[in-house]
C-alpha cells in the first residue's frame, strides 16, 4: 500500500523532474506544452490551457490540452471576463470558471486557475479542469503553486529567448539584405560573416570567404586613404583612444575583385569589446563609392570646363572694351561697331551660359522646367536653326526632311529652340571631318518625332547610357578639344520631358550619331513636372 508520505515524495520528485525539464527548455511552445501536460497530470485533470499576457495586457490562449480548435475563440472571450473578476469578486470568479468548464464539457465539474507570476509581474494564467469533485488540500495547492512559480520562470525565460531570437533574426535579415557590404571579423581578422552585397562587390561567395583572413579576400589595388587594418591593430587600435568609446577607422581605395576587376570602396571598421575590454569582433561596413567618385570627377571636370567657358568671353569682352577706351586712339565708327558687336555676342554667350547653369540648378532642386506654352511649328523652327548654323561651318551640308503635313504642336518655342540649337551644335562639334547633318521628323497618331543625325565619331554604348547626365562629357581626344559644360543634353532631355515627351540616342562608334525625341500633339496634363 502506498502511504501518504510515499505519495508526497513521489509528487515532489515528479514536480522536480518536470521543473528541471521545463527550465532546460528555451522553445516557448515546447515549454508551454510541458507545463500544461505536467499540470493536468498533477491535478488529475483531463483538459487545460495556458494563456499569456500580451503587450496590451490582454490574455490570449497559447497552449491547450483536450480543447477543440473551434472552442479557443470563445475561451479567449470568457478569459477576459475571468481575469477582470480575478481581483474583485472571488464568487464571480468561481462562477465564471465553472461556466467555462461546463461550456468545454459537461463532465468537467472542477477547475483550478493558477497565476503565472515572475518578479511580481503577471506572465500568464494556467487553468486545469477535471471530471471529479475533490477538495484540494493546502499541501496540494502549495505544490501546484510552487510548480506554477517554476513554470512562470520557464515561460519568462522562453519568452525572453524568443524575443532575443526574433531580434537576432531581424538583425541577421537586415545585415544580409543591406545595400552596403557587411563583414564581421574575429580578433585575429578572420571572416565570420559575409553578406550578399559584399558578395556582389568582391566577387567572392560567402561560403568561400568565411573562415579566411580578411587580407586574403579584400586585396587593395590602391589605397587612397587610411592604412590596412592589420597595421592599425599593430599600432594599438582601438585601445590607443584616451577617452569615450573606441574610435572607428575609415579606409578608402580601389579593391581588386576576385575576377580581376576593380571597384572603388570605402570601409568603416568598428570594434566590439567584451565586458573585460578585450577586442572580440570587428564590424566592417563596406560601401561602393564608384558613383561618388565619378560624381566628384564630373564635378571637377565641370568646374574646369565652366572656368574655361567663363574666362573666354570675359577676356574678349574686357579686351575689346579696354581697346575702345584707349585715350590715345580715335576709332572709326566701323571699328567701334565691330568691337561692340563682339562685346554684345560674348555677353549673350555669357548670358546663355549663366541661364543654363541656373536652369540646371533649378531642375535639380525643384524637378521642373517652367514653360511658356504656345503654338510651335517644329519644322519651321528646325529650318531657321539650320540656317543659323550653316553660316558657322563650311565642312558640313545640312538637309531638312519633314513631311508636308507636319503639325503645329503646343510647346515653349524658346525652350525647343534651345534643344535644336544644342543638338545641331553637338552634331557640328563631333563630326570634325564634315559630312551631312540631317534634321527631320515624322508624325504618329498622338506624337511628332524629330531627329538630328550626323556622320561623326559616334558614341560607345557606355557613353550612350550616360550622355544625358548632368555635367557628363564623353572622354575622348575630340571632346577634350571642344568647348562645353556637360549641361546641353541634360537640359535638352529635361525640356523635352517637361513637354510630356521623351528623348534618346542611337549611335555606333565611327558611324555617326542620331539624337531623337518625341513630343505629344496634345497639351500635356502637367507640362512643367519632370
Amino acid at each position: 500500500m502506498i502511504t501518504l508520505l510515499d505519495y508526497r515524495v513521489r509528487q515532489r520528485d515528479f514536480l522536480l523532474e518536470i521543473a528541471r525539464a521545463i527550465s532546460a527548455q528555451l522553445d516557448l511552445s515546447e515549454v508551454l506544452r510541458l507545463v500544461l501536460n505536467a499540470s493536468v497530470a498533477m491535478f488529475s485533470g483531463q483538459v487545460g490551457f495556458i494563456a499569456l499576457r500580451d503587450a496590451t495586457d490582454a490574455y490570449r490562449i497559447r497552449a491547450t490540452l483536450g480543447v477543440n480548435t473551434q472552442q479557443v475563440s470563445s475561451l479567449n472571450d470568457q478569459l477576459q471576463t475571468l481575469i477582470a473578476n480575478s481581483t474583485n469578486d472571488y464568487e464571480a470568479f468561481n462562477t465564471q470558471l465553472n461556466a467555462m468548464a461546463n461550456d468545454l464539457d459537461a463532465k468537467l465539474v472542477q477547475a483550478m486557475a493558477l497565476p503565472l507570476i515572475f518578479a511580481n509581474e503577471p506572465v500568464g494564467m494556467l487553468v486545469v479542469f477535471r471530471s471529479v469533485q475533490r477538495m484540494a488540500t493546502p499541501d496540494d495547492i502549495q505544490v501546484l503553486q510552487s510548480f506554477a512559480n517554476q513554470a512562470a520562470i520557464a515561460v519568462h525565460n522562453a519568452q525572453l529567448y524568443e524575443r532575443i531570437n526574433q531580434e537576432r533574426k531581424r538583425l541577421a535579415a537586415i545585415l544580409e539584405h543591406s545595400a552596403d557590404g557587411v563583414m564581421i571579423l574575429d580578433g585575429d581578422l578572420n571572416i565570420l560573416r559575409f553578406n550578399r552585397a559584399l558578395e556582389r562587390m568582391t566577387g567572392w561567395s560567402a561560403v568561400d570567404a568565411i573562415g579566411l583572413p580578411q587580407a586574403d579576400v579584400l586585396i587593395w589595388q590602391r589605397l587612397d586613404q587610411g592604412i590596412p587594418l592589420s597595421d592599425e591593430l599593430g599600432d594599438g587600435w582601438p585601445f590607443r583612444v584616451p577617452d569615450d568609446a573606441p574610435e572607428t577607422l575609415y579606409i578608402e581605395g580601389d579593391l581588386l575583385r576576385r575576377d580581376g576587376l576593380t571597384l572603388s570602396i570605402g570601409i568603416i571598421y568598428a570594434p566590439l569589446l567584451n565586458s573585460e575590454g578585450k577586442l572580440t569582433n570587428i564590424i566592417a561596413n563596406v560601401r561602393d563609392i564608384t558613383n561618388f567618385r565619378q560624381a566628384q570627377m564630373m564635378q571637377n571636370v565641370f568646374i574646369s570646363s565652366i572656368s574655361h567657358e567663363l574666362k573666354t568671353p570675359v577676356a574678349l569682352i574686357k579686351g575689346h572694351a579696354a581697346t575702345l577706351r584707349r585715350d590715345d586712339v580715335e576709332w572709326d565708327l566701323s571699328i567701334v561697331r565691330e568691337y561692340s558687336a563682339v562685346i554684345e555676342d560674348e555677353s549673350d554667350r555669357l548670358t546663355d551660359l549663366i541661364e543654363n547653369l541656373l536652369t540646371a540648378s533649378k531642375i535639380q532642386a525643384e524637378r521642373r522646367v517652367d514653360l511658356q506654352l504656345g503654338d510651335v511649328c517644329l519644322d519651321q523652327l528646325a529650318a531657321r536653326a539650320v540656317e543659323r548654323f550653316s553660316t558657322q561651318t563650311d565642312r558640313h551640308n545640312f538637309e531638312l526632311n519633314f513631311p508636308p503635313d507636319y503639325p503645329v504642336i503646343p510647346g515653349d518655342e524658346a525652350r525647343l529652340r534651345q534643344v535644336l540649337d544644342n543638338l545641331l551644335s553637338n552634331a557640328i562639334k563631333y563630326s570634325p571631318a564634315g559630312g551631312i547633318i540631317e534634321v527631320g521628323g515624322s508624325v504618329a497618331e498622338h506624337d511628332v518625332y524629330l531627329y538630328v543625325r550626323d556622320e561623326g565619331v559616334g558614341l560607345t554604348e557606355a557613353d550612350q547610357a550616360r550622355v544625358f547626365e548632368r555635367f557628363y562629357r564623353v572622354d575622348s581626344n575630340l571632346s577634350r578639344k571642344t568647348q562645353g559644360t556637360g549641361l546641353g543634353l541634360y537640359l535638352s532631355k529635361a525640356i523635352v520631358e517637361a513637354h510630356g515627351g521623351a528623348m534618346s540616342v542611337y549611335s555606333r562608334p565611327g558611324h555617326g550619331t542620331t539624337f531623337y525625341f518625341t513630343l505629344p500633339t496634345d497639351m500635356p496634363t502637367d507640362p512643367q513636372s519632370l
